[in-house]
């Protein structure tokens, strides 16, 4: 199952790389999938992709994250290297299992946390590290706040925000939340269904803080139907407040949105004067072929190029890990402090209380035990 952000098509075009095989239960379009991937069979499950071929990675780009702990089970025991669609899972028992498969092999897992390798948010990282904010203080992300804001859209999407926290600041030591629906507190008995099988959901406004190691208490909201049809400006995006300057940079899939600084001291509401930081690519992936972007837009592949290119980087970084036997940049250790977190967040709002981490328990406060 092809997920939407073209990662079936990360490793195309890369030095000393062969896609042997795509593996689709779905036959609609194969013709286009086949041309997508530059794939050479294709199989209708994993199970007959591994019986025949042995490849050295295999992507899972399935955006439904029940699929993954099984799949991963099945790549794991034959040892292939994975690149993995986002999020991990959404219980953290399930990613714990994960890292324990993982951490039994010589197995490398990145996850497609495709921020850590786009060039704007890596220039964002840069310039925090330069100083040229000051000492952060606070950091404001929001999910996309669209028909599945709320729950739904901390896991989707907000996934994405709260990498990008732990990318800046490390792995956070504690969360106050409050989760609401219709503007009253949500009971555990306000569990909804969701647009899309990501598994459980609560409430229709998410509101977080988390406290990072550094001082920097960030924060993450998510608010349902905020997004209204044709809004130029995505609230999906991160700011960064420091004691000399804010950073501003909106996570946007249908273009490319500049990454902003300001240099005037103080809060957001007394700030006027944005500028836009020039970004340029440095890197490179030596012996590979040039993107094509003319697969933007395609069904299954984002109309942004920073999509495309972020995937190349993670890809790139992923064979780089193998060779050089490190995790990779977007490793599966992040991607459960992740998971940790948005159960962190329920654990905070169901207990009214500050919740520290690691979580104690590790069972998903959503899922209720079965009567006996």
């Amino acid at each position: 199952m092809l997920g939407l952000h073209g990662l079936h098509t990360a490793f195309r075009g890369l030095p000393n790389v062969e896609v042997v095989a795509l593996v689709d239960a779905n036959l609609d379009q194969l013709v286009r999938k086949m041309e997508q991937t530059q794939a050479k069979r294709h199989y209708k499950s994993i199970e007959s992709l591994l019986e025949v071929e042995s490849p050295d990675i295999v992507v899972l780009s399935s955006r439904h994250p029940e699929d993954h702990l099984e799949q991963i089970r099945k790549v794991v025991q034959k040892g292939c290297h994975i690149y993995c669609e986002k999020p991990v899972s959404v219980l953290l028992e399930e990613a714990d299992e994960i890292v324990r498969l993982v951490e039994a092999t010589s197995v490398k897992l990145a996850m497609a946390h495709p921020a850590r390798h786009d060039l704007a948010f890596r220039n964002m990282k840069q310039l925090l590290e330069a100083g040229e904010i000051g000492t952060p203080l606070s950091a404001i992300g929001r999910g996309k706040c669209d028909h599945r804001g709320g729950g739904e859209d901390l896991i989707v999407l907000g996934t994405h925000i709260l990498d990008l926290m732990v990318f800046l600041f490390g792995s956070p030591e504690s969360v106050m939340a409050r989760v609401s629906v219709g503007g009253r507190r949500a009971a555990l008995s306000d569990k909804e269904e969701t647009v899309e099988p990501v598994g459980p959901a609560l409430g229709d406004e998410v509101f977080a803080s988390f406290m990072f190691p550094c001082g920097v208490s960030g924060l993450f909201e998510s608010r349902r139907g905020l997004l209204k049809p044709n809004q130029s400006a995505p609230h999906m995006g991160l700011c960064v407040m420091g004691t000399k300057g804010t950073l501003s940079l909106r996570f946007d899939d249908g273009g490319t949105q500049p990454l902003l600084i300001s240099r005037q001291t103080g809060f957001p509401e007394t700030i006027t004067d944005f500028e836009q930081v020039p970004v340029t690519e440095g890197r490179t992936v030596p012996g590979a072929e040039p993107l094509d972007y003319r697969l933007c837009s395609q069904s299954d592949v984002p109309r942004a190029r920073w999509f495309m290119e972020s995937n190349r980087f993670a890809a790139w970084d992923l064979m780089q890990a193998i060779e050089e036997d490190r995790p990779p940049l977007s490793n599966i250790g992040n991607a459960r402090t992740v998971v940790e977190m948005i159960q962190g967040i329920y654990a905070a709002h169901l207990s009214r209380r500050t919740v520290d981490f690691p979580l104690a328990c590790r069972r998903h406060p959503l899922v209720q035990e079965p009567d006996l």
